[in-house]
């Protein structure tokens, strides 16, 4: 798949390796498909897991990215099951955002009724967010300030959709970019022992899109209100009057 240089880069965290490929895969998928250059950021191995070892889940991260068409690194903070919102942390992500200089930048949702360390990355992204623009913050001098066009963050289960905010969907039915999507997932197998992730988030994806006359779409939610040049670029919405 091949990216063009012109599109504006996309940045997405995960708190461990399956995150990001459960929570928006569809939207990496989409944006990768389009030629938009998309990387992963994953804030630990997993290791605090019921199933599958760092490694394991490490190298899954890895063959599920190639399927999405995106990039991916791997950060350490405080370890899976251990992060804690920080400072530190936040000026770690905003280097890695000044280095990228994304446009968007997805996150996990800053509801607290799942994984802790989701809606603690979501914290320390948002912070990361801000930082990355302020030129005088003297432990990133090196690097040139950046302000990103929006965050969004994104929803791993039911439980972590935000509930007083209406979402952005995405349409993601185009076959390919499902297939690549179910892929990415099916890369995590180590997770699948517990449950089918795959079979559960499609379902997911597959409602939010009846709601808008799709087949498939996935939600994100802006941290900031949305701002467009023209009520023409506004021309689609779920509810068809």
């Amino acid at each position: 798949m091949k990216t063009n240089a012109s599109l504006p880069p996309l940045l997405a965290f995960g708190a461990h390796p399956d995150d990001i490929e459960f929570g928006c895969g569809g939207i990496i998928a989409c944006e990768a498909h389009a030629g938009r250059p998309v990387h992963l950021v994953i804030c630990s191995r997993g290791e605090a897991g019921t199933n599958g070892t760092p490694a394991i889940r490490a190298r899954e991260a890895r063959k599920a990215e190639k399927h999405l068409g995106a990039t991916i690194e791997f950060i350490k903070l405080d370890g899976d099951s251990h992060l804690e919102v920080r400072a530190a942390h936040a000026i770690k992500l905003a280097r890695l955002i000044r280095r990228r200089r994304p446009s968007a930048v997805l996150a996990p949702s800053l509801v607290e009724n799942q994984h802790p360390d989701h809606w603690r990355l979501a914290q320390i992204v948002r912070d990361a967010s801000r930082l990355a623009r302020y030129g005088g913050l003297k432990e990133l001098k090196r690097l040139r300030p950046h302000a990103i066009g929006q965050l969004f963050f994104y929803a791993v289960s039911p439980d972590a959709e935000p509930r007083d905010a209406q979402p952005v969907l995405i349409d993601i039915s185009a076959p390919e970019v499902v297939a690549a999507w179910t892929a990415s997932m099916q890369a995590h197998a180590s997770q699948l022992r517990t449950r089918n992730y795959v079979a559960f988030q499609l379902a997911r994806a597959q409602v939010s899109g009846m709601r808008a006359g799709l087949d498939y779409a996935q939600a994100l939610w802006p941290n900031d209100p949305l701002v467009f040049d023209s009520l023409s670029a506004m021309a689609r919405s779920a509810r068809r009057f």
